[in-house]
């Protein structure tokens, strides 16, 4: 896939330090509960700690109680979905639309209209007020 922003790994681990680049590029996770972003509820968009790309209004954050970051829905255009069958589960991994980073996933389990549930990796975010 052809991404807007494409850089080389070493590039990456340069810009990202260890940990994100773990989560972003290598699709790991972090440990529930321990995320920057779990219970930050400020006024502001939640951008890509890759590219800085607007993914999240803080308007569609809500508390989960699950560990992560959540949101019932992206702005528009700016998440990928793919198919993840990744440790014998079928999920949808959700993208940076511009550099591909690896966010999380969506689930159909949220408790807003929209139904859906964005668990995002605080690692993979940037906050801007």
């Amino acid at each position: 896939m052809k991404y807007t922003v494409e850089k080389t790994e070493a590039e990456w681990k340069a810009q990202l330090g260890p940990e994100r680049y773990r989560i972003l590029r290598e699709k790991g996770t972090e440990y529930s509960h321990t995320g920057e972003y779990n219970l930050h509820f400020e006024k502001g968009t939640y951008v890509c700690g890759g590219c800085q790309e607007p993914l999240f209004s803080s308007d569609s954050k809500f508390e989960s109680h699950c560990g992560w970051p959540s949101f019932d829905e992206a702005l528009p255009g700016k998440v990928e979905y793919k198919k993840d069958l990744s440790f014998g589960m079928a999920r949808t991994e959700i993208l940076c639309a511009k550099c591909g980073g690896h966010l999380g996933h969506i689930f159909d389990d949220g408790p807003t209209e929209t139904g859906k549930r964005f668990c995002v990796n605080s690692a993979s975010l940037d906050f801007k007020k």
